[in-house]
């Protein structure tokens, strides 16, 4: 059985909900339909016309790319220019594009967390704050036979997540009692008669961000037609996400060593640098994509180097004054999106037992050359 393509997608903004998306992004569903069956998927960088030939040449329905392929609304679709074309390749043969841009940027084990992780940084936080999550706490009473399967619902759909600790729950037995009215089917108990269950409170707390997720996860769970549950909101606040990630290196290295980790990490020959290559570095930023409006933020934050893409000439000199080291490997080192991303949407195929395959693209869209 293959996937819908609003299954497949709706793994995706698991991994990158939209609201997490900065204001104006262009995301989501760019072109085509989701309204299908869908064999094989493409998660692309860019989607380029190589791109999209090689798509062809898999007989992929679905790319799934990070980087818009419409920036700005279309006043004409001219299939003679070299986007029109593009548009029309794409339409003629039914490969429809979803782009997931800053949303996955943004996202907790989204881009700037694979590229802390690939640098090895711990102690890590955002580098712009954007999202405080807000909590509540949920209340279900379950009976005992089904409190196993109402708790792992639950706590599965993201619920019970506190600090580095995940699947954070209090239960306690006690009773309920009811009387079914005449128009129901009960689960437990006859019509018009009173009934005691031995029953388990469960409590948690729940992002708001993935309430209705979780209440929804709960319900189809709980084996009655009318469920006791409780939401209330909580003064504590959740996590925070923003834009790019700052830590600690495991120990301290010289920029040098840096500098050979970044390029061999992120698959690059050549990186442009700011700084003494022979300085000691204890603490490290990192922002995929245009990082020039960042460094300041590095700097604040305390980092001794930021690792981001498309450094300005007047940026570079900046931050020399300042005192902070850059190492500019280009834009395109977002491509770490692509093995990762497959490996998350794999996992989720494979969970929901869905023969969708999917594959991350082999074509280098780094538009520079180096010589």
């Amino acid at each position: 059985m293959y996937a819908k393509g609003q299954t497949v997608i709706s793994y995706m903004e698991e991994l990158a909900p939209k609201h997490l998306a900065v204001p104006d992004d262009r995301i989501g569903l760019q072109l085509g339909t989701l309204a299908k069956e869908i064999k094989k998927v493409l998660v692309a960088l860019d989607v380029t016309d190589e791109v999209v030939e090689e798509a062809i040449r898999l007989e992929a329905d679905l790319i799934i790319a990070h980087h818009a392929i419409i920036f700005r609304p279309l006043k004409s679709l001219n299939t003679d220019s070299p986007m029109g074309k593009l548009y029309e390749k794409l339409i003629k043969h039914d490969i429809a594009v979803y782009i997931s841009h800053t949303n996955l940027d943004v996202a907790e084990d989204g881009i700037n967390d694979w590229m802390a992780e690939a640098i090895g940084l711990k102690d890590v936080a955002p580098l712009e704050d954007l999202h405080t999550d807000h909590l509540s706490k949920l209340v279900v009473f379950v009976p005992k036979s089904h409190h196993q399967k109402v708790l792992d619902a639950v706590l599965d759909a993201g619920a019970g997540s506190i600090g580095n600790y995940s699947h954070c729950s209090f239960n306690i037995d006690g009773y309920g009692t009811f009387v079914p009215g005449d128009a129901t089917q009960p689960f437990i108990g006859k019509q018009g008669q009173m009934e005691r269950v031995e029953e388990v409170r469960i409590e948690t707390i729940v992002p708001n961000s993935i309430r209705n997720k979780v209440v929804q996860a709960m319900l189809k769970a709980h084996p009655y037609e009318e469920v006791a549950y409780d939401l209330y909101p909580m003064d504590m606040k959740g996590r925070t996400l923003g834009l790019g990630r700052v830590g600690k290196l495991s120990a301290p290295v010289l920029l040098q060593e840096l500098v050979d980790k970044v390029k061999k990490q992120f698959d690059v020959k050549q990186v442009r640098v700011v700084g003494d290559l022979n300085r000691q570095i204890k603490k490290a930023a990192v922002l995929g994509g245009s990082g020039s409006r960042y460094v300041n933020h590095a700097l604040f934050r305390g980092a001794d180097v930021i690792v981001t893409g498309d450094i300005d000439y007047h940026t570079a000199h900046d931050a020399l004054m300042a005192g902070i080291a850059i190492i500019d490997p280009g834009h395109n080192i977002e491509k770490i999106m692509k093995p990762n991303t497959v490996k998350w949407l794999k996992e989720k195929l494979e969970k929901g037992r869905y023969a969708t395959e999917v594959n991350a693209s082999e074509i280098d869209t780094e538009p520079f050359q180096f010589v």
